[in-house]
C-alpha cells in the first residue's frame, strides 16, 4: 500500500510529530510486503525545518493554498489512503477549518486519528470535528470514553469507530544500569516528562514534596521538558520561574531538577526505566488521550496521576494510583505509602508492565494496517463533497492595512468613504468591539504584530465609553464628545462576546488585569 500522512512531524518538536513518525514507521512493514510512506508536515509561522526524505510537501498553518496543494498532490501521487492526525492547534483557521477543503478535495479513503475529543465543543470546534469524521472512512479513537463522545456529542455511528491505543516503542532499558548513569543510585526518583505549561499541575506535585521528604529523603523528584512553544511564544518562561521562585521557596533545591530539554525516545525511556514513580499531575479532567501517560504504561513505571478522563481508564484495575485535582496533601500520603510499600510497587509495576506490553509500535501498526486494509477491501459508499461558494485561491490575502488607516490612538473611525477614513462619523463602541474582536483573532491565527499593537487601543475605548454602573455608551464625536448616555442592546452584546473572546485568547497575562 502507498499511505499519504498529514500531520506535524519531527523534528518540529511536537507530541503529534512524534506520534506521526511512530505511526507510519510502525506501518512501513505489513507482512512480507513493504509499505509506501510519504508524509504531509504541517508547519507553524512560517518557521523552516530539516524534513526527513519522507516528507513530500509542507503545508503552512496559515496559507490556505497550501492545503489545496497539498490535495493535488495526494490526488495525483497513487496512495491508497490518506491517514489525518487530527488536533485542535495545528491546522489553521478558526478551530482548524483550513483542513476541511483539503478532505473536500481527497478522491482516496480517509483514515483519522482524534488526539482531542472535546465533551463541551463551541458551535464551530463541534461542526469542523462532525465534518472530519463525515468525510472519513474510519475514526480513530484511544479510549472508550472517546467513543462514547463521538456517539452521543457528534453523532457519528458506531461502525465509523475504531478503537485503537496509543502507541509506544518497543524500548527497554535495565534499571540499575539507567540509575547508575544518571547516578542515581542513592536516589528514590519521581518522574514528569512532556511540554511545560500551566495545566500541567507540576506545583501539585512541588507543594506534595516537604511531607515526603520527611519520610524519605533520598526522593528526586525531576522534570524533563520545554516549555510548550505555544506558551514560551505568548508568555515566554512565566510558568517556569514561578516554579523555580516555590522550588527556593520551600527549600527543595536539593529535591527537584528542572530539565529544560526535549530529548529523542531513547534517552527518554533510560529515565523512565530509572525512575521509580511516574507522575501525571494534571489539572484539567478533560483530556481524552496523554501520549505521556501510555509512554509510561509502556515502559513499565508505577504511575500516579490526577483522575483525567484517560487516565481514570488507563489505570483502572490497580494498574496505578489516582489523588485529587491540586490534592499536594493527598499526594503525599499515595508518594508515602508506595514508598513505604515495596512489595505494592512492584505488584503495581508488573501489571502496568504487563499492560504497557499491548502497546507497543508493532502491535498498534498492525492494527492500523489491518483497519486500512479493510475499508479499501469494501466498495466506499458514495459521499456527496461539499463545493466551496467561494475558491479560497481567489480570495485577496490577509491584512491589516485599512484597519490601521481608520485607526487612531483613541478607536477605529466608524466609516469610511472608500479607502479613506470618515472622520465627520466619529467612533462608536459597535466598531470598537468589532475591530478588538477582529485583531484578537487575527492575532491568534497568524501572530501578526499589527494586530497585537492595535489590540490596547480598542480595548482602551471601550473601557472608556463604560459607565459606573458598568453600562456603556456606545457613540464619540471626532472632538471626542459623548453623543449618548446609553448604547444599545446589540453594542453591549458585542462588546461582551470581544471581551470575552480577549479573555480566552490573551497574548499575555496583562489583560487578566484590565
Amino acid at each position: 500500500m502507498k499511505l499519504a500522512y498529514i500531520g506535524t512531524y519531527p523534528p518540529r518538536e511536537c507530541g503529534i510529530g512524534t506520534f506521526t513518525q511512530n505511526l507510519a514507521h510502525a506501518m512501513l512493514k505489513h507482512g512480507d510486503e513493504m509499505n509506501e510512506i510519504m508524509v504531509f508536515a504541517m508547519n507553524d509561522y512560517e518557521q523552516e525545518y530539516h524534513y526527513p526524505p519522507e516528507v513530500k510537501l509542507t503545508i503552512g498553518q496559515e496559507q490556505q493554498t497550501d492545503y489545496l496543494e497539498a490535495a493535488n498532490f495526494i490526488n495525483l501521487s497513487g496512495a491508497d489512503a490518506c491517514i489525518l492526525e487530527h488536533e485542535f492547534g495545528i491546522y489553521g483557521g478558526q478551530s482548524g477549518v483550513y483542513i476541511l477543503p483539503l478532505l473536500h478535495r481527497l478522491s482516496i479513503p480517509i483514515i483519522t486519528t482524534l488526539h482531542t475529543i472535546l465533551d463541551t465543543p463551541s458551535y464551530t470546534e463541534k461542526a469542523i470535528l462532525k465534518e472530519i469524521c463525515k468525510m472519513s472512512d474510519k475514526v480513530v479513537v484511544m479510549s472508550r470514553k472517546a467513543v462514547k463522545f463521538l456517539i452521543d456529542i457528534y453523532d457519528v455511528s458506531e461502525y465509523k469507530i475504531a478503537l485503537i491505543e496509543h502507541g509506544v516503542p518497543d524500548i527497554h532499558f535495565d534499571k540499575e544500569q539507567s540509575r547508575k548513569e544518571y547516578r542515581l543510585n542513592t536516589k528514590k526518583l519521581l518522574l514528569t516528562f512532556g511540554f511545560i505549561g500551566r495545566n500541567k499541575g507540576i506545583e501539585t506535585v512541588i507543594k506534595a514534596l516537604p511531607k515526603l521528604i520527611k519520610e524519605h529523603p533520598e526522593v528526586l523528584y525531576i522534570v524533563l521538558g520545554k516549555t510548550h512553544p505555544n506558551v514560551l511564544r505568548h508568555d515566554g518562561e512565566e510558568y517556569r520561574n514561578y516554579l523555580q521562585v516555590l522550588i527556593k521557596k520551600l527549600k527543595l533545591g536539593d529535591h527537584v531538577l528542572l530539565l529544560n530539554e526535549f530529548i529523542d525516545e531513547t534517552e527518554l525511556f533510560k529515565y523512565l526505566s530509572a525512575c521509580d514513580i511516574y507522575i501525571t499531575p494534571y489539572l484539567n479532567e478533560a483530556q481524552i488521550t496523554s501520549g505521556t501517560l501510555s509512554y509510561a504504561m509502556g515502559s513499565g513505571c508505577v504511575v500516579v496521576s490526577t483522575p483525567y478522563w484517560h487516565a481514570a481508564e488507563l489505570l483502572a484495575g490497580d494498574k496505578g494510583r489516582l489523588f485529587d485535582f491540586k490534592d499536594s496533601d493527598g499526594l503525599a500520603l499515595v508518594l508515602n505509602e508506595l514508598l513505604d510499600n515495596p512489595d505494592i510497587l512492584n505488584e503495581i509495576q508488573k501489571k502496568a508492565a504487563a499492560y504497557g506490553q499491548n502497546l507497543i509500535w508493532p502491535k498498534i501498526g498492525a492494527s492500523y494496517t489491518k483497519l486500512i486494509s479493510n475499508v479499501l477491501a469494501y466498495e466506499k459508499p458514495l459521499v456527496i463533497k461539499k463545493k466551496n461558494a467561494i475558491d479560497p485561491l481567489l480570495l485577496p490575502p490577509f491584512s491589516l492595512v485599512h484597519i490601521k488607516r481608520l485607526t487612531d490612538d483613541t478607536g477605529i473611525i466608524q466609516h469610511a468613504k472608500f479607502g479613506i477614513p470618515n472622520l465627520k462619523e466619529g467612533y462608536c463602541l459597535d466598531d470598537n468591539a468589532r475591530a478588538l474582536l477582529m485583531v484578537c483573532m487575527s492575532y491568534k491565527q497568524k501572530k501578526d504584530v499589527q494586530a497585537l499593537e492595535l489590540m490596547p487601543i480598542y480595548l482602551s475605548y471601550i473601557h472608556y465609553m463604560q459607565n459606573d454602573d458598568g453600562s456603556f455608551r456606545n457613540f464619540l464625536s471626532f472632538n471626542r464628545n459623548f453623543l449618548d448616555e446609553m448604547g444599545s442592546e446589540d453594542s453591549f452584546g458585542r462588546t461582551i462576546w470581544a471581551l470575552g473572546y480577549l479573555l480566552g485568547n490573551a497574548p499575555n497575562d496583562a489583560y487578566y488585569q484590565t
